[in-house]
């Protein structure tokens, strides 16, 4: 028999369900790039770095408005077995063009492309060592590291919200926040959730493996997720906060 609540779950690390890995934003770690940004989450760390050009891709020239692209690398020993690297192969894997694609997308909902003008923002995403939430750390990152050069270079008003992302996820039944590698290989339910601070969300990518879950879950695990990344955008803040314009 037991009296009281009863225990909450300690994972792995020791963290409750709801706790996040421990987050940090490392702003200008690049000698030369307009706008630069090292975030860790936990052991997984990320660097990112943002170029700003005078040139648009071939479909928006001459009509007067920019473009914000990433590109997203894992170096060969990011993780415990070292990986091949894609420029050997010749060519980008289908998770790689994925994650690119969504960061790309992520960051162009917090930019004002109409009054860019004809520049590109590129921001690279190179993962330097993964424990999980890659493409999370790669988003949340990426926005410092696009901010950051954009205030730095007196376009501050471009920058329209902010914009984070995070994973949620069910392991063992009981609805997890931020998955590190070890909770997310063997989650029964993945999410990753990319939202804005004005409280909309960019993209949802929700996975079940073995049993369906069903609406309610959906909106627990979202749930869980504002609060994650409410905590992400107080960092994020932060961090820009020491910006020099």
């Amino acid at each position: 028999m037991s009296i009281g609540n009863p225990p909450r779950a300690i994972r792995s690390d020791g963290r409750g369900p709801g706790d996040m890995r421990p987050v940090t934003l490392t702003l200008g770690v690049l000698k030369w790039a307009e706008g630069s940004c090292r975030i860790r989450v936990g052991d997984t760390e990320v660097l990112c770095a943002a170029t700003i050009s005078d040139r648009v891709p071939p479909h928006l020239r001459g009509k007067g408005t920019g473009w914000v692209t990433a590109e997203y690398s894992m170096l060969p020993r990011a993780t415990a077995e070292r990986s091949e690297r894609e420029s050997v192969k010749g060519r980008l894997g289908g998770r790689t063009h994925e994650i690119q694609r969504l960061i790309g997308r992520s960051l162009r909902g917090v930019v004002d492309l109409g009054k860019l003008g004809e520049r590109t923002v590129t921001v690279d995403c190179d993962v330097l060592q993964a424990d999980g939430g890659t493409r999370c750390a790669s988003i949340t990152g990426g926005y410092a590291a696009l901010a950051a050069a954009l205030m730095t270079y007196g376009m501050e008003r471009l920058i329209v919200g902010k914009v984070a992302a995070v994973s949620v996820g069910v392991v063992g039944g009981v609805p997890f926040l931020d998955l590190d590698y070890g909770e997310d290989s063997g989650a029964e339910v993945d999410f990753n959730v990319v939202g804005t601070d004005a409280g909309t969300y960019v993209e949802l990518q929700g996975t079940a493996e073995g049993r369906p879950f069903d609406r309610k879950r959906v909106d627990d695990l979202l749930d869980l997720a504002n609060t994650g990344l409410a905590r992400l955008f107080e960092i994020q803040g932060g961090a820009l906060a020491t910006v020099r314009r």
